[in-house]
Parts: structure tokens; sequence; C-alpha cells
């Protein structure tokens, strides 16, 4: 237990990658979740993303949720972006800018993702970074998607992952600029303890200076338990979705469900003494309210039992 961090940053995606995957969401009724999950200790909310809105109509409201954001101090409201269009969408609102390159293990997935071979996807993230310095904005993320596993190609070895990540890290440098942050994206939930200890293994090996996070689906049930293995290599940054809300909608996943659940994660992290800074009861509310909003349950476990001492309280 000594090997845990003390202290975890998680970062929310259910606005953005949660609301891809369902029916169009009102505007009004994201900012309604953007706002309360604002006031829950978050210091991060992805809203929404700048892509094509014929093929994902459900972000057709980008410009318009920037619009409407009534933001609270010590919290960053950031965006997605695939593409210079969508960078120079986003430089155009409020948004709180987090530049960021990808690149996808699996070629298959980049084909139906972004149209392109997973070589050329790296070879165009350059362009984005020259795009950043043109507008003094440093590279702050790097994505590494389709990390264990891809719903079109099978599993991932550790290698195939190193051997991708290596290439976007080596365009990165090319073009003057290392990321902040590198995140090993679960996109089809098909990771396992073994397979996720593995990566960061090797990746901190490889990179002993670079920070890792993680961003886990799950979608086959094992998303807790990819995080644990995460926090024991001593990984401090997650992405979650309140309730586990979402899902890729290009993932090709049976099943496809959204990031591990962000106040199931807070509540493992609290309940093992390790710090998130969240308030869980505040997180349950969100996720009703996401419920609320989409009209379905969601798979997030703490919203419904509670507190341990509150659910047993009356029967003692």
């Amino acid at each position: 237990m000594s090997d845990l961090p003390s202290r975890v940053e998680i970062f929310e995606e259910g606005p953005r990658e949660g609301f891809q995957s369902s029916a169009v969401v009102p505007t009004a009724q994201k900012l309604r979740l953007i706002d309360a999950l604002a006031q829950t200790g978050l210091s991060q909310i992805d809203c929404t993303s700048f892509v094509n809105t014929r093929l994902v109509p459900q972000m057709a409201d980008a410009e318009q949720i920037a619009a409407g954001l009534v933001k609270r101090p010590g919290v960053r409201y950031i965006s997605l972006w695939l593409s210079e269009s969508g960078f120079r969408r986003a430089l155009a609102t409020s948004f709180d800018l987090a530049p960021s390159v990808l690149c996808c293990v699996s070629s298959t997935a980049a084909e139906k993702n972004s149209g392109c071979s997973g070589a050329e996807l790296i070879r165009r993230q350059g362009r984005m970074i020259d795009l950043y310095r043109e507008h003094a904005l440093p590279l702050e993320y790097a994505h590494l998607s389709n990390a264990f596993g891809c719903s079109y190609e099978g599993h991932i070895s550790t290698a195939q992952a190193m051997a991708t990540l290596e290439e976007l890290l080596a365009v990165c440098a090319a073009h003057g600029a290392l990321p902040r942050v590198v995140y090993l994206s679960d996109t089809v939930g098909a990771g396992t303890p073994q397979s996720v200890s593995s990566l960061i293994g090797a990746a901190r090996s490889r990179w002993p200076e670079q920070q890792f996070a993680l961003h886990l689906h799950d979608t086959r049930g094992m998303g807790l338990a990819n995080a644990w293995a995460g926090l024991t290599m001593g990984i401090s940054r997650f992405d979650a979705s309140i309730g586990g809300l979402g899902g890729c909608p290009f993932s090709g996943a049976r099943g496809t469900t959204g990031n591990i659940c962000t106040e199931d994660l807070a509540l493992m992290c609290e309940e093992m003494g390790i710090a998130t800074g969240l308030d869980l009861d505040r997180l349950a509310d969100c996720a009703r309210l996401a419920e609320e909003i989409i009209g379905q349950d969601l798979p997030g476990k703490f919203k419904r039992a509670g507190r341990l001492g509150v659910a047993l309280g009356a029967a003692a």
C-alpha cells in the first residue's frame, strides 16, 4: 500500500465523451450538468467536442455550450478537437485550451475515427504542434488510443502500443514539443490489470521523466480493477465519467460503455486513504442528474448504495 499515490486527480469526461453516444441532449441540460459537476471539487471538466457535426450531431452545440458557461473559480472547462478546423473553432470560444496530439495503435480504428491510417494520423500531429506554437500554446496532452485492444483488430500487445507511442513522441520531438502528460487510453475497455501494468511499466522504463495517465473504459467490467493496477504502478491522473456515462460511437465495441465511473473511482480512492478533493455526495447527485437528463439508468454503484455508515445506519 505504501507504493500508492497519496493523492489522485480525477478529470471529468461525462459531458463530452458521455453525451457523444447518447441521443441529442438539449444544450441547457448539458450546461446544467456541467455546472453541477463544477461544484463537486473537480478541477477539469471536458465539456464538448469540436468535430464533424454530420457524424456526431450530439456535439453540434459546442459553441453554444461555451457561450452559456458560468465559469466557477478553480475549474478548467476544456474541449476536444481532432483537426485544425476543430482547433480553430475552439480557439474562438471561451473554453480553456488544452492542446493535444493523438495516435491510434489500431490502424483500422484510426480509419473509422479519423478517416486516415494510423501512420498518417501520427504524421498530421506535427502540423497541429506547429499550429499550437503559432498561438503560443504549449503541448499539454498526448493520447495513445486503443492502447490495449481494438474491436476490429483484437488484442494489442505492449510491444505494439510502445512502437506507436514511440512514433508519436518522435514526431513531437521533431516539432520541438513534448507533451506534459501522455494518456494511455483503453478506448474499448479491452485492458486487464496485467496488460495495464505491463504497458505502464514499459512506458515508464522507456521514458522515466514522462508523466503518464489512464483513460479507462468499463466495457467488460474491468475498469476499476484496471484503475487499481494503475494506482499500484503510481499513476495519479485518471479520466472518468459521471455515473459511467457514455462510450465512443466509432469504437465498434458491442455494449460500449463510458469511462470508469467518477464517483465509484473517487469512493475507492477515499476508502483506501487516497485523497481526491471530491465531494462524493455531490457527485452522486450529479450521477442521478445525468440519469434524469438521458432518461435511463447509468451503471455507477455509489449513487445508489451510498456511504456504508449511512446505508446501514437505520438497520443498526
